[in-house]
């Protein structure tokens, strides 16, 4: 017989129970901070609904639900340490679930092929493009011989060349002739998804036109929101006639959310010196509104003479600051970034009518959740991620100073210091967000904001309600005069420092799973109660260490078919100086390397021909060529093992074709060598999968990744 040792065995099974008793413990620590996992928990369903490579269907999410209901239903029979993994399981699900019906709700038409004709619509958005053009958004769309269940619900169209003899005004039906196209997929494979955004706007086509508007009718009284935009538009032209040039547009950018004044150049220097988030109407906008009309209610209800003593002062400035919120939230727009500072802000009003403190983790968990629950894909956009993460960071970092003894410091002192760290906190925290969307790090941000936020506090936001306020007895041009004067500074502020040797630095793109690593991270040491934040550093560390071993793929195809990279050892290098430039600039961007165009064109390690271009990489040879007479003039693949071509290519050739009829369907390709000399050819709509917002086809092997060796492609799906 076996001898059993029965100290040992005595021994392991106390440890074991040990260990349990100890799980029991932190899991019970928990209990009164629970709700700040609930946002966290819903955006584990709502990222694993889009990071999947297929659509599920309905009776798939009808079986997930009713397993999130039976954890929901198991949760209140279980031991109440077990309960909240039951009910993290029901969020996930509920947040799969959300991200389901929202795709189906919001479908609409797209357009399939390539369109030249005639376009009508009615105006409900005016901005410009990054090229600095005019851009109008019309619905209520007519295109020439499509059916109406095959015109998109609205199209957005640039206009190049001379400005329009029409003066756009929303509300107007205007008539042109003009290009338009399906949304553009991914510049290169996992990279930002505008076909994605677009469905999710509702924005079926894009386009431009060279030819005169033609205005169909005057501008039509519609709905609330067309009323809202023609409200916007006359506040925006009202502002920048009494304040003119650069202060002017950017009053009105924060007055009404109208940025169509704003100039490139201004833009770049904004996003260099880190203040392009004074210019979104955001939460800080919304804070520093609300915060002051609350501070004057206040105030003013104090000063009555009883007043202070038989009426809730506080809780009556709270409904005064929640109106003015709710009338900036229309006037700006309503976009997704506005929407979510004021849910944030009404959610700490509310707070106080409750008589509840407002500035707490449990206020930032419950706007999390609204806006999860009502826009799920604004979690994976750049402002929802860096919105919350300077809120979630301000509130968590002012819980502990809370505490400090500041009274031996000057009250002056104390404020400046409560600035420079509130600009530190949120600059530290938003910096991986906007680093891994923007690809750029802005050294002199700190300063910037120092120099810039107290003076929108302090001047710029009380002037803009004072100027409000006169508004209606002709005075609005006070107001103005003051707010210019604090515009003018932030616009100095942001072209000195932008122009400074050093003040952008560049960062290459992550991988998909990096910033979901760094989150939760961050958001564990952060929620977590106990010891065991030390996890959350560390998680956090792993995300930062696998972000510095990031490659770029070795080749990259434009969609169109019109343009290579090769990556080199002094860069990438691009087939032409000209051409694709949108697709060009997101491609250099990713490398962390955003020089010109010109001069990535004219690097070594691409062999340059008349309408031909050719990389020698490896065994392999890639061959693009532009225009029917190149495409002619290839005599089965002339040696390439990979054939690109702008036109299409019905002959059968002894190698891979992609031409722009098959580009259409894989999007971008990414080509790179594998371990054993192979080449892997990854496509875009491979890494997005068949997703209502992706082109389809009959046979869905024509947009898989695969990997080629001698003997030919080995199709297979790549992860």
């Amino acid at each position: 017989m076996v001898g059993i040792d029965l100290r040992n065995t005595q021994q392991t099974d106390g440890g074991q129970v040990r260990l349990h008793v100890r799980l029991i413990d932190a899991l019970l620590a928990q209990r009164g901070h629970l709700i700040g996992w609930v946002p966290l928990f819903l955006a584990c369903g709502i990222g694993w609904y889009f990071a999947i490579r297929f659509e599920p269907s309905w009776p798939f999410m009808m079986t997930v639900l009713a397993v999130s209901l039976l954890c929901t239903g198991c949760a209140r029979i279980v031991h109440v340490s077990c309960s909240p993994i039951l009910l993290a399981l029901a969020l996930i699900g509920a947040g799969a679930g959300l991200a389901k019906w929202r795709t189906e709700s919001v479908a609409a038409p797209v357009l399939s092929f390539r369109y030249y004709g005639p376009i009508e619509g009615r105006v409900v958005g005016i901005d410009r493009s990054a090229s600095d053009a005019l851009r109008i958004t019309l619905d209520e769309v007519f295109l020439n011989r499509l059916s109406p269940d095959r015109i998109p619900k609205k199209v957005r169209i640039s206009i190049h060349g001379d400005m329009p003899a029409v003066p756009v005004r929303p509300g107007q039906r205007l008539a042109t002739t003009g290009h338009l196209s399906p949304p553009s997929g991914p510049a290169e494979p996992g990279g930002f998804d505008f076909q994605r955004h677009a469905w999710f706007t509702q924005l079926g086509a894009v386009g431009y036109t060279r030819n005169p508007l033609l205005r169909l009718a005057p501008a039509e009284r519609g709905g609330f929101g067309l009323l809202v935009f023609e409200a916007r538009m006359a506040v925006s032209r009202a502002v920048q006639a009494t304040l003119p040039g650069e202060a002017g547009a950017f009053a009105a950018a924060i007055m009404s959310g109208d940025r169509s004044g704003m100039s490139q150049v201004t833009l770049s220097n904004l996003r260099a010196s880190n203040l392009a988030h004074l210019l979104a109407i955001s939460g800080l906008h919304m804070g520093l509104l609300t915060g002051f009309v609350f501070a004057v209610l206040r105030t003013i209800l104090v000063l009555i003479p009883g007043a202070g003593l038989r009426l809730p002062t506080k809780k009556i400035a709270a409904v005064g600051a929640l109106i003015a919120a709710g009338g900036y939230l229309a006037l700006s727009g309503g976009n997704v970034a506005t929407e979510r500072a004021f849910t944030m802000v009404a959610v700490m009003l509310v707070a106080i009518l409750l008589g509840r403190p407002a500035l707490t983790l449990r206020a930032v968990a419950m706007a999390a959740i609204i806006i999860l629950i009502l826009q799920p894909e604004s979690l994976t956009g750049p402002g929802f991620q860096m919105s919350f993460s300077a809120t979630t960071a301000l509130v968590f970092v002012f819980k502990y100073l809370r505490h400090a003894n500041w009274q031996h410091w000057p009250k002056w002192t104390r404020n400046v210091l409560s600035v420079v760290i509130s600009s530190f906190i949120a600059g530290i925290a938003t910096a991986p967000f906007a680093a891994a969307h923007f690809n750029q790090i802005a050294h002199y941000g700190l300063i910037a904001n120092l120099l810039s936020v107290p003076l929108m506090g302090a001047l710029i936001m009380p002037a803009a309600v004072l100027a409000a306020c006169l508004a209606p007895f002709g005075l609005a041009w006070i107001g103005l005069f003051i707010m210019g004067l604090g515009l003018k500074w932030i616009l100095w502020v942001a072209n000195l420092v932008a122009n400074q040797d050093g003040a952008v630095g560049h960062v290459i793109s992550p991988q998909w799973f990096v910033l979901p690593i760094l989150a939760a991270g961050l958001l564990w040491m952060v929620l977590w109660q106990g010891r065991a934040k030390i996890a959350g550093v560390l998680a956090a560390g792993l995300a930062f260490f696998i972000w510095s071993q990031a490659t770029r793929p070795d080749i990259l195809i434009a969609d169109s078919g019109g343009m290579i990279g090769r990556m080199t050892e002094q860069g990438r290098a691009l087939s032409k100086p000209r051409g694709d430039g949108f697709v060009t600039g997101v491609w250099l961007e990713n490398d962390g390397a955003p020089i010109t165009q010109e001069i990535a064109g004219a690097r070594d390690g691409i062999t340059r021909g008349l309408r031909r271009y050719q990389v020698d990489f490896g065994a392999w040879t890639v061959l693009q060529v532009s225009g029917k007479t190149a495409l002619a003039e290839i005599t089965g693949c002339d040696g390439a093992d990979v054939l690109i071509s702008n036109q299409s290519d019905e002959i059968t050739r002894p190698c891979e074709v992609f031409d722009i009829e098959r580009l259409r369907l894989t999007g971008a390709l990414g080509l790179s060598l594998t371990d054993t000399g192979g080449l892997r050819v990854n496509a875009a709509n491979a890494v997005t999968g068949p997703r209502p917002w992706t082109p389809q086809s009959d046979d869905n092997t024509i947009a898989l990744s695969f990997v080629m060796d001698q003997n030919g492609p080995e199709l297979a799906q790549i992860d």
